[in-house]
């Protein structure tokens, strides 16, 4: 969503590298490219001009630290100032002393109340609670039903004890029923039945009209929800933030969610309704599964605006997806020497990382990722489900000691997969080559050919007496004209100083190893850009 942002940023910063030191010339022609990057992204007029006036202010104050360079010293203003409009610090959700939490959803209809509901209730159970959806908008057709099924899709509980507006009821000449009645209703069941947070699904008009304001007031009435969320949908714009006033004057509410994030929209609400509403942006829903819901965090947000990326997030996705117990088993394995480390276990932890997304969206939250996007954005999925099909055409053993795979085996493979022989010779390759490189580092020698760490034992970790005697017995001659001779040269190991092995030694570790060809291309283009 903020990809033309962030490419009219990052082209912004580019220009001021190499300078010894901002002028006032290049403080103003800086902040006037940053103006036309927000408006070009949709931004409130009102929040630009009052984030050019800060990034201006301060870029001329004397609070620069004189150890970051001119390009470093705009970059951290302006993400300081990005935080800012996007509401400082995180706002979590005030859980009631007394059980059940209400929570009330509220918004223009097409915003995905009734999906983020489903979304929300499955944060809300994955993170110890147990929720009650409740079928409030009886209005829109079928609106019931699909709060059902998404309700089933998060595995929560539904309330709905009136089917509301459908083809039967319509054709029927029936009422749609009282939604103030069945949000009342719902506290009782939720007393009744043990559950400690209730979330209101209320019915969204096209446009604010009075009959939706009063609607949405009454059920505030009745349930006097101890949150009200404004659910809006990203991509609309500035309208996005007209709406939120009108809901503001109108109804009132405690904070916004934002839909559809991983639209192709310029973003500009994500970046104007906090500022304009005084109302903090809580949660952020990015796609389309039940679990593509999170937190919204100013920091986080403003760092992948800026292009450097979101670890955070990145490692709390990873805690949540990769089992622990497993994990730490293909650890052990691979600290042990690497030969129990098979292929049952790399597809193992290749799934795991399927859970957590699309490969694009996971590479996308490193940092530096910015500048190659569209590489990213290229990556072909299809080649992990063609590398899964091929461990899957493997017996169990063949997976456990994939050493065992000979000629006829690898014919018998690819025909079970629907590949060609080379692709599985090329997986197994690839395969021993990245176990040699992994067992390297799990064991504590680090990258092949870098210098090890301390404390990290193999390259660092100190090592008993007796062998360090022995080392510094086989250290060459302290004579620099003996130690540069080329006869010595040749004989020293070069990597003894760190523990490493030769440079033979580190060729045959290496091996032919071979990137996925997707990522091979990326990482091509990015050396020829630096």
């Amino acid at each position: 969503m903020f990809d033309t942002l962030q490419d009219r940023l990052s082209a912004t910063f580019k220009s001021l590298r190499g300078k010894g030191r901002l002028s006032e010339a290049d403080i103003d022609a800086t902040c006037r490219e940053i103006r036309i990057a927000l408006l070009e992204a949709d931004v409130n007029l009102a929040v630009v001009k009052e984030f050019v006036a800060n990034v201006k202010e301060r870029a001329r104050g004397a609070e620069l630290s004189q150890a970051l360079n001119p390009a470093q010293q705009i970059v951290k203003i302006v993400n300081d100032e990005l935080v800012a409009i996007l509401g400082g610090e995180t706002r979590l959700l005030r859980f009631a002393k007394r059980p059940p939490t209400v929570i009330m959803l509220a918004g223009l209809q097409g915003a995905g109340k009734t999906t983020l509901a489903g979304k929300l209730a499955r944060w809300l159970k994955d993170s110890g609670h147990s929720p009650l959806l409740v079928a409030a908008d009886l209005q829109r057709p079928n609106a019931v039903t699909q709060l059902q099924v998404v309700g089933q899709r998060a595995g929560v509980q539904v309330f709905a004890p009136e089917p509301g507006n459908t083809s039967a009821s319509e054709a029927a000449g029936v009422g749609v029923g009282d939604p103030v009645g069945v949000a009342r209703r719902s506290i009782e069941e939720a007393e009744r039945r043990l559950f400690d947070v209730v979330v209101i699904d209320t019915a969204g008009r096209l446009g604010i009209d009075a009959e939706l304001m009063q609607q949405a007031a009454d059920i505030r009435d009745a349930v006097h929800p101890d949150e009200v969320l404004f659910v809006v949908d990203a991509m609309i714009g500035q309208d996005a933030v007209n709406t939120a006033n009108a809901f503001a004057e109108g109804v009132g509410f405690d904070g916004v969610v934002l839909t559809k994030l991983d639209g192709d929209a310029r973003g500009g609400a994500a970046l104007s309704i906090a500022r304009v509403t005084g109302k903090p942006i809580m949660f952020a829903s990015n796609g389309e599964q039940v679990g593509d819901f999170d937190v919204f965090h100013p920091d986080r947000m403003a760092s992948r605006i800026l292009g450097m990326g979101d670890m955070l997030t990145l490692i709390e996705q990873a805690e949540r997806t990769f089992d622990a117990e497993q994990s730490a088993k293909a650890a052990a394995k691979l600290a042990s020497g690497g030969k129990e480390f098979g292929l049952a276990d790399f597809l193992q932890q290749m799934q795991m990382v399927r859970k957590m997304g699309p490969l694009s969206k996971i590479f996308g939250m490193l940092p530096g990722m910015g500048e190659i996007k569209d590489q990213i954005a290229g990556i072909d999925e299809r080649e992990v489900d063609r590398i899964e099909a091929i461990i899957q055409s493997m017996t169990p053993a063949e997976r456990d000691d994939p050493k065992i795979i000979d000629g006829s085996r690898r014919a018998r493979i690819a025909r079970g997969a629907g590949v060609e022989v080379s692709a599985v010779n090329n997986l197994v390759n690839r395969f021993f080559d990245a176990r040699k490189m992994m067992s390297a580092m799990a064991g504590g020698k680090g990258m092949p050919g870098m210098p090890g760490l301390p404390g990290m034992g193999g390259n660092g970790a100190r090592r008993p007496a007796k062998q360090q005697a022995k080392k510094k017995a086989k250290r060459g001659s302290g004579n620099p004209a003996k130690r540069n001779a080329p006869a010595a040269a040749r004989a020293a190991d070069p990597g003894s100083a760190f523990g490493q092995p030769s440079q033979a030694e580190l060729a045959e570790q290496m091996g032919n190893f071979e990137l996925p060809p997707e990522l091979q291309k990326m990482f091509d283009q990015q050396s020829k850009r630096g």
